[in-house]
Protein backbone atom coordinates (compact mmCIF):
# COMPACT_ATOMS: atom_id res chain seq x y z
CA UNK A 1 0.00 0.00 0.00
CA UNK A 2 1.55 3.55 -1.10
CA UNK A 3 2.13 5.98 1.81
CA UNK A 4 -0.92 8.24 -0.02
CA UNK A 5 -3.64 5.96 0.86
CA UNK A 6 -2.21 4.53 4.27
CA UNK A 7 -2.59 8.23 5.49
CA UNK A 8 -5.92 8.58 3.86
CA UNK A 9 -7.29 5.41 6.06
CA UNK A 10 -5.37 6.91 9.02
CA UNK A 11 -7.58 9.83 8.30
CA UNK A 12 -10.90 8.26 8.47
CA UNK A 13 -9.82 5.75 11.17
CA UNK A 14 -9.07 9.24 13.24
CA UNK A 15 -12.64 10.40 12.39
CA UNK A 16 -14.43 7.31 12.95
CA UNK A 17 -12.70 7.23 16.65
CA UNK A 18 -13.51 10.34 17.28
CA UNK A 19 -17.24 9.62 16.42
CA UNK A 20 -17.06 6.21 18.35
CA UNK A 21 -15.59 7.63 21.64
CA UNK A 22 -18.04 9.59 22.07
CA UNK A 23 -20.89 7.09 21.66
CA UNK A 24 -18.95 4.86 24.55
CA UNK A 25 -19.58 4.41 28.25
CA UNK A 26 -17.14 6.41 29.48
CA UNK A 27 -16.65 4.16 32.49
CA UNK A 28 -16.10 1.16 29.66
CA UNK A 29 -12.61 2.52 28.04
CA UNK A 30 -11.04 3.10 32.12
CA UNK A 31 -9.90 0.07 31.14
CA UNK A 32 -7.12 -1.61 28.11
CA UNK A 33 -9.89 -4.47 28.49
CA UNK A 34 -12.76 -2.25 28.36
CA UNK A 35 -11.48 -0.43 25.28
CA UNK A 36 -10.91 -3.74 23.69
CA UNK A 37 -14.35 -4.90 23.90
CA UNK A 38 -15.59 -1.35 22.88
CA UNK A 39 -14.03 -0.80 20.35
CA UNK A 40 -14.37 -4.68 19.15
CA UNK A 41 -18.73 -4.08 19.58
CA UNK A 42 -18.22 -0.91 17.50
CA UNK A 43 -16.69 -2.50 14.69
CA UNK A 44 -19.27 -4.95 14.41
CA UNK A 45 -21.71 -2.86 14.76
CA UNK A 46 -21.15 -0.06 12.90
CA UNK A 47 -17.83 -0.27 10.89
CA UNK A 48 -17.83 -3.54 9.78
CA UNK A 49 -20.65 -3.94 8.15
CA UNK A 50 -20.35 -1.20 6.03
CA UNK A 51 -16.92 -2.16 4.65
CA UNK A 52 -18.10 -5.88 4.36
CA UNK A 53 -20.79 -4.29 2.42
CA UNK A 54 -18.84 -2.34 0.06
CA UNK A 55 -16.66 -5.76 -0.42
CA UNK A 56 -19.63 -7.78 -0.97
CA UNK A 57 -21.12 -5.29 -4.03
CA UNK A 58 -17.69 -4.82 -5.97
CA UNK A 59 -16.57 -7.95 -5.63
CA UNK A 60 -19.82 -10.35 -6.77
CA UNK A 61 -20.50 -7.16 -9.13
CA UNK A 62 -24.29 -7.52 -8.22
CA UNK A 63 -26.71 -6.87 -5.98
CA UNK A 64 -29.79 -8.75 -7.16
CA UNK A 65 -32.23 -11.27 -5.38
CA UNK A 66 -34.06 -11.82 -2.65
CA UNK A 67 -31.70 -10.17 0.05
CA UNK A 68 -30.63 -11.99 3.44
CA UNK A 69 -28.99 -11.51 6.42
CA UNK A 70 -26.11 -13.33 8.12
CA UNK A 71 -24.03 -12.74 10.97
CA UNK A 72 -20.05 -12.48 10.11
CA UNK A 73 -16.75 -12.19 12.13
CA UNK A 74 -17.06 -8.71 10.71
CA UNK A 75 -21.03 -8.02 11.79
CA UNK A 76 -24.13 -8.64 10.33
CA UNK A 77 -24.31 -8.42 6.80
CA UNK A 78 -26.86 -8.52 4.31
CA UNK A 79 -26.71 -10.47 1.20
CA UNK A 80 -29.06 -10.77 -2.05
CA UNK A 81 -29.75 -14.30 -3.50
CA UNK A 82 -27.12 -13.35 -6.64
CA UNK A 83 -24.24 -12.42 -4.14
CA UNK A 84 -24.75 -15.42 -2.24
CA UNK A 85 -24.24 -17.80 -5.17
CA UNK A 86 -21.39 -16.00 -6.53
CA UNK A 87 -19.36 -15.53 -2.94
CA UNK A 88 -20.13 -19.35 -2.41
CA UNK A 89 -22.41 -18.78 0.77
CA UNK A 90 -24.44 -21.53 1.71
CA UNK A 91 -28.16 -21.48 1.43
CA UNK A 92 -30.06 -21.19 4.20
CA UNK A 93 -27.58 -20.46 6.59
CA UNK A 94 -27.20 -17.47 9.32
CA UNK A 95 -23.66 -17.94 9.25
CA UNK A 96 -20.55 -16.67 7.89
CA UNK A 97 -18.50 -19.58 6.63
CA UNK A 98 -15.62 -18.05 8.94
CA UNK A 99 -18.07 -18.10 12.17
CA UNK A 100 -18.92 -21.64 10.77
CA UNK A 101 -14.96 -22.49 11.08
CA UNK A 102 -14.56 -20.65 14.18
CA UNK A 103 -17.24 -23.06 15.79
CA UNK A 104 -16.40 -25.62 14.39
CA UNK A 105 -12.88 -25.29 15.64
CA UNK A 106 -13.57 -24.81 19.05
CA UNK A 107 -16.75 -27.56 19.53
CA UNK A 108 -14.20 -30.18 18.29
CA UNK A 109 -12.09 -29.50 21.47
CA UNK A 110 -14.81 -29.57 23.90
CA UNK A 111 -18.73 -29.72 24.65
CA UNK A 112 -20.50 -27.51 22.44
CA UNK A 113 -22.21 -25.52 25.55
CA UNK A 114 -18.52 -23.93 26.33
CA UNK A 115 -17.66 -23.65 21.90
CA UNK A 116 -20.41 -21.63 22.42
CA UNK A 117 -19.28 -19.38 25.62
CA UNK A 118 -15.58 -19.10 24.17
CA UNK A 119 -16.72 -17.92 20.23
CA UNK A 120 -18.29 -15.51 22.29
CA UNK A 121 -15.22 -14.34 23.79
CA UNK A 122 -12.99 -14.62 21.23
CA UNK A 123 -15.19 -13.34 18.79
CA UNK A 124 -18.10 -11.34 19.97
CA UNK A 125 -20.56 -13.09 18.00
CA UNK A 126 -23.08 -15.20 19.43
CA UNK A 127 -23.78 -19.05 18.70
CA UNK A 128 -25.49 -21.05 21.13
CA UNK A 129 -24.69 -24.45 22.22
CA UNK A 130 -27.33 -25.94 20.20
CA UNK A 131 -26.74 -24.25 16.88
CA UNK A 132 -22.81 -25.50 17.29
CA UNK A 133 -24.54 -28.57 17.68
CA UNK A 134 -26.43 -28.33 14.64
CA UNK A 135 -23.49 -27.03 12.42
CA UNK A 136 -21.31 -29.79 13.52
CA UNK A 137 -24.10 -32.27 11.67
CA UNK A 138 -24.29 -30.55 8.93
CA UNK A 139 -21.31 -30.31 7.27
CA UNK A 140 -19.70 -32.48 5.13
CA UNK A 141 -16.55 -33.87 6.75
CA UNK A 142 -15.51 -36.94 4.82
CA UNK A 143 -11.77 -38.33 5.45
CA UNK A 144 -9.31 -36.17 3.60
CA UNK A 145 -7.74 -38.14 0.72
CA UNK A 146 -3.67 -38.14 1.05
CA UNK A 147 -1.70 -37.05 -1.87
CA UNK A 148 1.89 -38.56 -1.38
CA UNK A 149 2.05 -42.85 -0.55
CA UNK A 150 0.92 -44.24 2.28
CA UNK A 151 3.92 -45.93 3.76
CA UNK A 152 2.73 -46.76 6.98
CA UNK A 153 -0.45 -47.31 8.40
CA UNK A 154 -1.79 -48.76 12.49
CA UNK A 155 -5.05 -49.20 13.20
CA UNK A 156 -6.60 -49.98 16.92
CA UNK A 157 -10.14 -49.48 18.38
CA UNK A 158 -11.89 -46.81 21.04
CA UNK A 159 -14.50 -46.78 23.30
CA UNK A 160 -17.63 -44.10 22.73
CA UNK A 161 -20.29 -43.88 25.34
CA UNK A 162 -23.47 -43.76 23.88
CA UNK A 163 -26.53 -42.11 25.41
CA UNK A 164 -29.13 -44.48 27.42
CA UNK A 165 -32.75 -44.30 28.36
CA UNK A 166 -32.85 -42.59 32.15
CA UNK A 167 -32.36 -44.99 34.96
CA UNK A 168 -30.37 -47.45 32.90
CA UNK A 169 -27.06 -48.27 33.04
CA UNK A 170 -24.66 -46.67 30.36
CA UNK A 171 -22.95 -48.37 27.05
CA UNK A 172 -19.70 -48.17 25.67
CA UNK A 173 -19.23 -49.20 22.31
CA UNK A 174 -16.36 -49.55 20.26
CA UNK A 175 -15.10 -47.47 17.20
CA UNK A 176 -11.82 -47.85 15.02
CA UNK A 177 -8.90 -45.38 14.74
CA UNK A 178 -6.73 -45.42 11.54
CA UNK A 179 -3.54 -43.62 11.49
CA UNK A 180 -2.08 -43.01 7.80
CA UNK A 181 1.93 -42.41 8.96
CA UNK A 182 2.50 -38.82 8.89
CA UNK A 183 -0.24 -38.38 6.57
CA UNK A 184 -3.61 -38.25 8.35
CA UNK A 185 -5.78 -40.11 10.32
CA UNK A 186 -9.99 -40.93 10.32
CA UNK A 187 -11.86 -42.79 12.76
CA UNK A 188 -15.18 -45.03 11.67
CA UNK A 189 -17.60 -46.32 14.07
CA UNK A 190 -19.62 -49.74 13.23
CA UNK A 191 -18.68 -49.10 9.66
CA UNK A 192 -15.86 -51.12 8.63
CA UNK A 193 -16.47 -51.02 4.96
CA UNK A 194 -16.47 -47.65 5.05
CA UNK A 195 -12.77 -47.95 6.84
CA UNK A 196 -11.69 -50.73 4.15
CA UNK A 197 -12.94 -48.89 1.07
CA UNK A 198 -11.41 -45.48 2.33
CA UNK A 199 -7.76 -47.08 2.67
CA UNK A 200 -7.69 -48.78 -0.48
CA UNK A 201 -9.04 -45.49 -2.27
CA UNK A 202 -5.41 -43.81 -1.26
CA UNK A 203 -2.21 -44.14 -2.75
CA UNK A 204 -0.60 -47.31 -1.11
CA UNK A 205 3.05 -47.57 -1.07
CA UNK A 206 4.85 -51.20 -1.87
CA UNK A 207 5.63 -52.76 0.67
CA UNK A 208 2.69 -51.14 2.71
CA UNK A 209 3.60 -51.22 6.40
CA UNK A 210 0.78 -52.48 8.50
CA UNK A 211 0.99 -52.19 12.49
CA UNK A 212 -1.20 -53.40 15.18
CA UNK A 213 -1.67 -55.14 18.37
CA UNK A 214 -2.64 -58.49 18.59
CA UNK A 215 -6.50 -58.38 18.30
CA UNK A 216 -8.03 -60.61 15.41
CA UNK A 217 -10.54 -57.80 14.43
CA UNK A 218 -7.54 -55.43 13.39
CA UNK A 219 -5.48 -58.08 11.32
CA UNK A 220 -8.91 -58.86 9.56
CA UNK A 221 -9.33 -55.56 8.26
CA UNK A 222 -5.40 -55.55 7.17
CA UNK A 223 -6.53 -58.11 5.27
CA UNK A 224 -8.31 -56.19 3.01
CA UNK A 225 -6.13 -53.76 2.46
CA UNK A 226 -3.93 -53.91 -0.88
CA UNK A 227 -2.76 -57.54 -1.80
CA UNK A 228 -1.04 -59.78 0.65
CA UNK A 229 1.74 -59.53 -1.15
CA UNK A 230 2.30 -56.51 -0.93
CA UNK A 231 1.92 -55.49 3.06
CA UNK A 232 4.37 -55.92 5.44
CA UNK A 233 1.95 -56.65 8.66
CA UNK A 234 4.33 -56.21 12.12
CA UNK A 235 2.93 -57.17 15.08
CA UNK A 236 3.78 -54.12 17.69
CA UNK A 237 6.76 -54.35 19.21
CA UNK A 238 5.37 -53.13 22.50
CA UNK A 239 2.28 -55.32 23.07
CA UNK A 240 4.79 -58.08 22.05
CA UNK A 241 6.79 -57.17 25.18
CA UNK A 242 3.70 -56.67 27.21
CA UNK A 243 2.13 -60.11 26.86
CA UNK A 244 5.96 -61.61 28.25
CA UNK A 245 5.74 -59.77 30.64
CA UNK A 246 2.48 -61.81 31.65
CA UNK A 247 4.25 -64.80 31.66
CA UNK A 248 6.74 -64.11 34.64
CA UNK A 249 9.25 -66.10 35.79
CA UNK A 250 12.83 -65.41 36.08
CA UNK A 251 13.98 -61.98 34.82
CA UNK A 252 16.90 -63.32 33.35
CA UNK A 253 14.81 -65.88 31.04
CA UNK A 254 12.72 -62.86 30.03
CA UNK A 255 15.56 -61.12 28.80
CA UNK A 256 16.68 -63.82 26.83
CA UNK A 257 13.26 -64.16 25.07
CA UNK A 258 13.40 -60.39 24.31
CA UNK A 259 16.61 -60.53 22.76
CA UNK A 260 15.39 -63.28 20.65
CA UNK A 261 12.52 -61.76 19.86
CA UNK A 262 13.89 -58.38 19.00
CA UNK A 263 16.16 -59.97 16.41
CA UNK A 264 12.74 -61.75 14.92
CA UNK A 265 13.81 -65.36 15.96
CA UNK A 266 10.85 -67.15 17.63
CA UNK A 267 11.75 -70.35 17.58
CA UNK A 268 14.77 -69.62 19.62
CA UNK A 269 12.44 -67.45 22.02
CA UNK A 270 10.39 -70.96 22.15
CA UNK A 271 13.27 -72.92 23.12
CA UNK A 272 14.10 -71.15 26.50
CA UNK A 273 11.04 -72.13 27.78
CA UNK A 274 11.37 -75.78 26.83
CA UNK A 275 12.19 -76.43 31.01
CA UNK A 276 9.34 -75.01 32.48
CA UNK A 277 5.56 -75.87 32.02
CA UNK A 278 3.14 -73.42 32.85
CA UNK A 279 -0.22 -72.12 31.29
CA UNK A 280 0.80 -68.82 31.15
CA UNK A 281 4.26 -70.40 28.99
CA UNK A 282 1.50 -72.28 26.85
CA UNK A 283 -0.24 -69.13 25.96
CA UNK A 284 2.58 -66.72 25.24
CA UNK A 285 3.73 -69.77 22.80
CA UNK A 286 0.23 -70.08 21.10
CA UNK A 287 0.47 -65.89 21.04
CA UNK A 288 3.57 -66.41 19.22
CA UNK A 289 2.67 -69.21 16.93
CA UNK A 290 -0.74 -67.37 15.72
CA UNK A 291 1.47 -64.09 15.21
CA UNK A 292 4.60 -65.76 13.45
CA UNK A 293 4.69 -64.12 10.56
CA UNK A 294 4.32 -60.62 11.93
CA UNK A 295 7.30 -61.03 14.29
CA UNK A 296 10.05 -59.84 11.95
CA UNK A 297 13.75 -58.67 13.16
CA UNK A 298 13.00 -55.53 15.06
CA UNK A 299 16.45 -54.50 15.16
CA UNK A 300 16.82 -54.27 11.85
CA UNK A 301 13.36 -52.54 11.16
CA UNK A 302 14.15 -49.92 13.52
CA UNK A 303 17.48 -48.91 12.10
CA UNK A 304 16.21 -48.70 8.84
CA UNK A 305 13.76 -46.33 10.04
CA UNK A 306 10.36 -48.92 10.08
CA UNK A 307 8.29 -48.07 12.61
CA UNK A 308 7.56 -51.60 14.68
CA UNK A 309 4.96 -49.83 17.18
CA UNK A 310 1.12 -48.73 16.73
CA UNK A 311 1.85 -45.82 19.02
CA UNK A 312 0.67 -43.53 16.55
CA UNK A 313 -2.56 -44.69 16.24
CA UNK A 314 -2.65 -45.28 20.01
CA UNK A 315 -2.06 -41.50 20.87
CA UNK A 316 -4.79 -40.60 17.78
CA UNK A 317 -7.50 -43.16 19.64
CA UNK A 318 -6.59 -41.01 22.82
CA UNK A 319 -6.37 -37.24 20.91
CA UNK A 320 -10.18 -38.83 20.05
CA UNK A 321 -11.24 -39.43 23.43
CA UNK A 322 -10.54 -35.99 24.75
CA UNK A 323 -13.67 -35.04 23.06
CA UNK A 324 -15.68 -37.70 22.73
CA UNK A 325 -14.98 -38.89 26.53
CA UNK A 326 -15.51 -35.33 28.08
CA UNK A 327 -16.76 -35.50 31.46
CA UNK A 328 -20.44 -36.90 31.57
CA UNK A 329 -20.47 -36.88 27.31
CA UNK A 330 -22.99 -39.50 26.53
CA UNK A 331 -23.67 -39.66 22.44
CA UNK A 332 -26.79 -40.08 20.24
CA UNK A 333 -25.53 -43.67 18.70
CA UNK A 334 -26.69 -42.14 14.91
CA UNK A 335 -24.41 -39.14 15.62
CA UNK A 336 -21.45 -41.01 16.88
CA UNK A 337 -20.37 -41.24 13.10
CA UNK A 338 -20.31 -37.22 12.80
CA UNK A 339 -18.52 -36.66 16.51
CA UNK A 340 -15.95 -38.77 14.98
CA UNK A 341 -15.58 -37.14 11.52
CA UNK A 342 -15.78 -34.22 13.36
CA UNK A 343 -12.84 -34.39 15.77
CA UNK A 344 -10.89 -36.09 13.30
CA UNK A 345 -10.89 -32.92 11.25
CA UNK A 346 -9.76 -30.84 13.67
CA UNK A 347 -6.83 -33.16 14.19
CA UNK A 348 -6.33 -32.96 10.37
CA UNK A 349 -6.23 -29.58 10.60
CA UNK A 350 -8.69 -29.18 8.32
CA UNK A 351 -10.26 -26.07 9.90
CA UNK A 352 -7.18 -24.62 10.15
CA UNK A 353 -5.19 -24.52 6.49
Amino acid sequence: MDATKEAQIKAHALALAELLYDETDPEQVKTLAGIEVAVRDHLLEYVGPEIGKFFICTSSGTSSGRKRHIQSIVGRLSLSQRQSQRLKVKARTQWSPQVETCCLLLSANEAYARAADDIAVLTGVCVSGSTQQRLVHRQDLEPPAVDGGVKEMSLDGGKVRLRTPQGQPCQWRDYKGVNLHQCSISAFYKDNDSLVNWLNQQPLAHPLVCLGDGHDGIWNLFSQIGHRSERLEILDWYHLMENLGNVGGSQQRLDAVEACLWQGDVDGAVRLFDDWSHERVDQFIGYLAKHRLRIVNYSYYQAEGISIGSGAVESTIKQIGRRVKISGAQWKEDNVPQVLRHRCAYLNGQFSS
